[in-house]
């Protein structure tokens, strides 16, 4: 059994243009009747930064559009946003979200790779393709990208890529690996819902049925559940002998996704 819970981040877009950098004339001191005064002078951006402006713009509104679930404005933000800019890594990250949202994987694909590599110092960027890679079957490879986005300097949110490294090293059963980094994970934070439910599956295959239940219980506490969550909290259960558990764990499912399939106390469920 597998969970695909990784953690896909949208970068923070820089949205703040009134901060922008000014291009200044200094004014020109003259003295008239024993007065200093100042001539007229002009203040105004320069080209560059009308250009960061625009494009900031766009991808301020196509993130607004994205969040409204109008997928085709967002698109044309953005792709308005990457002519304007090419090496917009941000633009490119919207149109993979959007190609994400429209069931297109292999354009997302593209456009998140595009986005790594234009921002190779972003974390962010690497832990996105990384994520990708790892729900389409590239999980090898992927471990590639997240190294990238641990390594990267200034990645505000390491924990992040960790926990998404060793749950995907856990699917290629590389289980030294993943117990490495997702305990670095939980070291930084705890509460990462990723990691919790990595270890708990982990100590699950492991046979570790009393560790499995404490991570899974405080899976279940960090975030909202999934059916794989409560599936793996009912399985534990049930090897630790309480089938009363394990069967609240099965009402869960049945109660909060109705049309998930085969959901019986240690038997296999849908989607």
């Amino acid at each position: 059994m597998r969970h695909k819970a990784l953690c896909l981040l949208l970068v923070p877009l820089l949205l703040a243009t009134a901060c922008s950098r000014l291009t200044f004339v200094r004014p020109k001191m003259e003295r008239k009747d024993g007065e200093q005064i100042a001539q007229d002078y002009s203040v105004k951006d320069s080209p560059e930064v009308k250009r960061r402006q625009s494009v900031q713009m766009m991808v301020s509104r196509s993130v607004q559009r994205l969040q409204a679930g109008d997928l085709e404005t967002a698109e044309k933000e953005a792709r308005a946003a990457l002519k304007l800019a090419p090496d917009s890594a941000d633009a490119e990250t919207l149109l993979a979200v959007v190609a994400d949202r429209r069931g297109q994987s292999e354009q997302a694909g593209q456009h998140y790779r595009r986005a790594a590599e234009l921002a190779p110092a972003q974390g962010a960027m690497q832990n996105n393709y990384g994520t990708w890679l790892c729900a389409n079957g590239f999980q090898a490879e992927s471990l590639v990208w997240f190294d990238r986005a641990m390594q990267a300097p200034g990645y505000g949110t390491p924990a992040v890529a960790q926990a998404n490294a060793g749950n995907c090293a856990l699917g290629t059963g590389q289980l030294e690996r993943a117990e490495r980094d997702l305990r670095q994970a939980l070291s930084r934070d705890p509460s990462n819902a990723t990691a919790l439910g990595a270890m708990a599956e982990l100590e699950f295959r492991r046979q570790q049925y009393l560790p499995a239940r404490a991570f899974i219980e405080r899976r279940l506490a960090a975030g909202p559940a999934s059916v794989a969550v409560l599936k793996l909290a009912s399985q534990i259960e049930e090897r630790l002998g309480d089938k009363a558990a394990a069967s609240r764990y099965v009402q869960r499912i049945r109660a909060e996704f109705p049309d998930a399939r085969d959901v019986t106390t240690g038997g296999n469920a849908g989607p």
